[in-house]
């Protein structure tokens, strides 16, 4: 899989912003590994303020945790890197915010922090419509730190397209 480009990811954002104006939602963002690029990538968008509500970078367990209410005992036996997180700071992230519709992304972007279970390029992205369904997936980039943040940004924001 090759990294999108940036135009390519403000072509998502947009098309993702019409839907979502459109629909008369809007989104929150829950970034870990991609550190706030999703909710720039959405603010980057003229009119985004229409659509767009808030956007936490929470990288640390302790940030999960008070930001989002992500259970420590989940941290501890399922580690940032899981469904279980994600799913916990999609939905915290819906509980915290105004939004209709959240996503949320936790992955190991590298060059270090892999393991055997857990390799670089391992990404979990959560979607949330409130009141509605939640879907978790788990994808595997390929490429140094840039690329698996970029190959993130894309999947989450086709991810809430689908929503």
């Amino acid at each position: 899989m090759t990294s999108p480009t940036d135009i390519e990811l403000d072509q998502l954002a947009a098309r993702l912003g019409e839907r979502l104006r459109a629909a008369r939602d809007s989104v929150v963002t829950a970034e870990s590994c991609t550190g706030g690029w999703i909710a720039k990538a959405m603010t980057g968008v003229a009119g985004s303020s229409d659509w767009f509500d808030s956007g936490m970078v929470a990288y640390s367990y302790e940030a999960k945790q008070a930001l989002l209410g992500v259970r420590p005992q989940t941290l501890e036996s399922q580690g940032a890197v899981s469904r279980e997180t994600v799913i916990e700071m999609v939905s915290g992230a819906l509980v915290h915010s105004g939004a209709s519709v959240s996503v949320a992304v936790t992955g190991i972007a590298g060059p270090g922090g892999g393991s055997d279970d857990k390799p670089v390029g391992t990404v979990w992205i959560g979607w949330k419509r409130r009141g509605g369904y939640t879907r978790a997936e788990l994808f595997h980039f390929d490429g140094d730190r840039d690329a698996v943040r970029r190959q993130t940004v894309a999947a989450a924001l086709r991810g809430l397209e689908a929503l």
